[in-house]
């Protein structure tokens, strides 16, 4: 009888996982620092830098609790090479906050900020995949503190990291910079159909201009 495959090498012939991840069973908690407590009375939800208006726009928990809810199905990649299927995330899709707090004509980028001063930023045309999400729940439960309650975004296209926990905003900006782990050598772009996941992959482009 032939040995039985290892869980890698079935993760390998799985369908729908990019190159080099395996298939995960459950939820792992991957994340740098502790966990925030959560204060709904001083939680607060910005969308600022270059708007369309030139204003800050602002809503507290129960407000951004009110926004129309949304789910997607989709699936989670994270860079230490472990990928969740099948997800179904709920929440506030990126692109009503965008309808809401229009950015300005010449805004390419974003930097979405979280707790502790996290932050990842995103190509525009990224945030405003039609899958991206702000999310708040995860097949239909809310998000523990650990996996990022009360928000988290979920980018199912690129690496998890560039969806971070605990989201507090969203900056506009008219040029791209790096965010907290694109600063600390990971890949500006994290695509991983591309296997994008360190800063020294980067090609011409991928990166802001210096």
């Amino acid at each position: 009888m032939g040995q039985p495959e290892s869980r890698e090498y079935r993760a390998s012939q799985e369908p729908g996982l990019p190159p080099g991840q395996r298939l995960q069973r459950g939820w792992p908690v991957t994340h740098y620092g502790p966990v925030p407590k959560f204060k709904p009375d001083r939680w607060e939800f910005r969308v600022f830098g270059a708007t369309a208006d030139g204003d800050k726009h602002c809503w507290n928990h129960e407000e951004f609790s009110a926004l129309p809810f949304s789910t997607v199905v989709a699936d989670l990649h994270c860079v230490t090479k472990f990928s969740m299927l099948g997800a179904e995330w709920g929440g506030v899709p990126a692109r009503t906050i965008v309808e809401l707090a229009p950015p300005a004509q010449a805004v390419t980028h974003v930097m979405v900020w979280a707790e502790y001063g996290f932050s990842a930023n995103l190509r525009l045309a990224d945030f405003l995949s039609e899958r991206t999400m702000f999310a708040t729940h995860k097949d239909g439960e809310l998000l523990t503190a650990e996996h990022g309650f009360p928000l988290r975004l979920v980018v199912p296209h690129l690496y998890a990291w560039k969806g971070p926990k605990w989201v507090r905003g969203v900056e506009y900006m008219t040029a791209d910079r790096r965010g907290f782990w694109e600063e600390r050598g990971y890949h500006n772009l994290g695509d991983p159909w591309r296997e994008q996941r360190y800063s020294y992959q980067e090609e011409p482009g991928d990166g802001p201009e210096l």
